[in-house]
């Protein structure tokens, strides 16, 4: 019983640690974020317009990420599919930018992976049932 709540805590600071993307489209040292440009575009940088917009993106992980932990935590049915989507959701966050995020998004990175292997995956059933 007490796993899911470790795992909710996990993930939901994974979920809230995408504040960090927000801030460092805005500030000025870039909180960490390296200028190195966006993978698939060598002039777009994140803390330029493109950057800035992708923000959004940055905050549907948060909730989605936050609501599935909660939902987790308080052993709600619906939490599956938001956990599963807020993996998505970050990985559509992080890997444009790999080349410019911090280490620690990219370990998170893996976390999605997990999330995604263990609840979109032919286990689902077996995952749920186990954080029950």
């Amino acid at each position: 019983m007490w796993w899911k709540y470790l795992i909710g805590v996990v993930i939901l600071m994974h979920g809230l640690g995408h504040f960090a993307g927000v801030g460092a489209a805005f500030a000025k040292g870039g909180s960490g974020f390296n200028i190195r440009p966006r993978i698939f575009s060598r002039g777009v940088l994140y803390s330029g317009p493109v950057g800035k917009l992708w923000t959004v993106v940055w905050l549907a992980a948060v909730a989605l990420l936050a609501a599935g932990a909660i939902g987790l935590m308080l052993g709600r049915a619906w939490w599956p599919p938001l956990a599963v989507a807020g993996a998505a959701v970050s990985l559509l966050a992080i890997v444009p930018w790999w080349n410019t995020v911090v280490p620690g998004a990219k370990a998170g990175a893996l976390l999605d992976v997990a999330i995604l292997v263990a609840l979109a995956g032919p286990w689902k059933e077996q995952v749920v049932k186990f954080l029950g």
